[in-house]
């Protein structure tokens, strides 16, 4: 669902679980209401608003509805209307807006011009889950989304989408340039979402003040592009780092959600993107050592702890784990941890809760951490031996850096496509290392 994806990314997973129960409810009303299965395991959160809302007038509440292209806009009221107002409170909403309503129809009038530009990526796609907070697109795959991205790019939009380099970034080095320059300026950025729909941001300053206005771009079945909503949110502080993310906060952050928000800006080399996906995704900084202590096979055992192994069979094979009682049989334990580690099995059932009597090991699970920081590749090394040498920079928007710390991370790949981490060295750069399980 596009609203509860947009909530996941700007206001977090609790927030978006709160609209998941108000989406619940209108189920045992007797009201439509729309599904949306992960896709991946580490499926990235993309932003978009929900369909066919509305709420009193005025500049500080403006979420609107459907908008056709080459229609005139019509207002209805609907009992969804009032579901969705029932949730407003969720999102932060402006007391004032910094831009004049004929500004605001002239960036509507471009989100729909740019949804031209790509429509024909659109013409052959089927809507499934519809209901009054928006409809999704059945099977538009990642690479459609980075075509959307390219085709934008060309005809001379900023755009971006997940795991994707942005389009015509320069825009917004110029929108910063004149923000450090107390200049008043704006700039549109297009993001793709990761079933297609898009929601193009603008993001304002104006009178030493900070907004953002968002605008909802969906889609009818034969390509037709649709406005579906606008916000307008207060925007405290934006940064944009020599290393090429653009880190901004909400003025109101709301309890349990991201402190900030972020694109990267400046290009990352396909390369890098591959490695980190491989090897990078799916470890944490936060619930054991691997990444923050400095380890090789001579210490290795100062790594091992049973609440790791969750995330190293992710990596295995792609699925989250599930056991039976708690408990993991122990030639499956053994054989993913001794393939992922310069570990032995001795070791492995000294430090990790072996069970002799059940021949297994115990399951601890983990539990969210709020604001982590994740892990790049900015660069690596072939090295002679078969090995790679990874160059991994931690990215902690959440506190304004993506330079927290830098790791040297060394892996072995096996013909068979997994591989072993072999070592570890990290470097305190712009804030503490965290203290992982330790």
């Amino acid at each position: 669902m596009e609203d509860v994806k947009w909530l996941l990314k700007k206001y977090g997973s609790l927030i978006a679980l709160m609209i998941i129960i108000v989406i619940t409810g209108s189920i045992v009303l007797g009201k439509r209401s729309s599904e949306r299965n992960a896709e991946e395991v580490w499926e990235s959160p993309i932003e978009i608003l929900s369909d066919n809302t509305s709420v009193p007038s005025g500049d500080n509440k403006e979420i609107s509805g459907n908008t056709v292209a080459g229609e005139d806009e019509e207002e209805s009221e609907t009992e969804s209307d009032s579901e969705m107002e029932s949730s407003l409170w969720f999102f932060s909403q402006a007391e004032k807006c910094l831009i004049t309503e004929a500004e605001k129809d002239e960036l509507k009038d471009t989100a729909l011009a740019a949804a031209e530009q790509v429509k024909e990526m659109y013409k052959d796609i089927e809507l499934i889950s519809e209901s009054s907070y928006g409809s999704n697109i059945k099977g538009f795959t990642r690479e459609q989304c980075r075509k959307v991205v390219s085709l934008l790019g060309e005809a001379g939009y900023v755009s971006i989408t997940e795991d994707t380099n942005m389009e015509n970034y320069g825009e917004v080095e110029d929108f910063y340039a004149a923000y450090l320059e107390k200049r008043d300026a704006m700039v549109t950025v297009f993001d793709v979402n990761r079933d297609g729909l898009i929601g193009a941001v603008t993001f304002i300053y104006r009178n030493n003040e900070l907004q953002t206005y968002y605008v909802g771009i969906g889609w009818q079945e034969g390509g037709i592009p649709e406005i579906k909503n606008t916000l307008v949110s207060d925007i405290a502080e934006i940064k944009l780092t020599e290393k090429g993310y653009f880190i901004y906060a909400y003025k109101d952050v709301i309890a349990h959600s991201s402190l900030r928000q972020y694109w990267r800006i400046k290009p990352l080399s396909d390369k890098c993107r591959e490695l980190t996906a491989k090897y990078v995704y799916g470890l944490s900084y936060v619930n054991y050592n691997v990444l923050v202590i400095n380890w090789d096979s001579s210490n290795v055992e100062d790594i091992l702890m049973p609440c790791m192994f969750e995330d190293i069979y992710r990596i295995y094979t792609g699925e989250n784990l599930r056991t039976e009682n708690w408990r993991i049989p122990a030639d499956t334990y053994e054989k993913i941890m001794t393939t992922y580690f310069p570990v032995s099995i001795e070791q492995l059932r000294e430090k990790c809760g072996y069970d002799e009597d059940s021949n297994s090991y115990e399951y601890e699970m983990i539990f969210a951490s709020p604001y982590p920081p994740f892990g790049e590749v900015v660069d690596y090394s072939e090295n002679a031996d078969g090995t790679i040498t990874l160059i991994v920079d931690g990215v902690w928007a959440d506190y304004n850096s993506d330079l927290a710390f830098t790791n040297t991370i060394v892996v072995q790949p096996f013909g068979d496509g997994t591989f072993r981490y072999l070592s570890n060295t990290i470097e305190q750069k712009e804030l503490e290392v965290p203290k992982g399980g330790r």
